[in-house]
């Protein structure tokens, strides 16, 4: 079983920056490929990023390519999302995804996932 705790939510006006991380326990988080999804109210949950378990290879969604940046450090278990340029259309709960295949994960498959972190983007 692999934990996965987000933090680094809050809210910030549009324009600004937040960096969200996720600390991943009970498991050898450097097996495993890593992501970020967002789900805002009345909508459904969407990709936004993925991160080999390398952090050598990465995809974006077309919404926050340029804007957002996902990197991971293995040796403090954690991955990471800095969020640059956020507009109010950011605003949702983001959630942190494990798998096998960072190319997967853009696809919704992934075998564990953390609780979610609040971000709103105020104009």
């Amino acid at each position: 079983q692999v934990q996965l705790v987000e933090s680094g939510g809050g809210l910030v006006q549009a324009g600004g920056s937040l960096r969200l991380s996720c600390a991943a326990s009970g498991r050898t988080f450097s097996t495993l490929a890593m992501g970020w999804f967002r789900q805002a109210p009345g909508k459904e949950r969407e990709f936004v990023a993925s991160i080999s378990w390398s952090g050598g290879s990465t995809y974006y969604a077309d919404s926050v390519k340029g804007r957002f940046t996902i990197s991971r450090d293995n040796a403090k278990n954690t991955v990471y999302l800095q969020m640059n340029s956020l507009e109010p259309e950011d605003t949702a709960v983001y959630y942190c995804p494990a798998g096998s295949s960072h190319y997967l994960l853009k696809y919704g498959r992934y075998d564990y996932w953390g609780r979610g972190t609040q971000v709103t983007v105020s104009s």
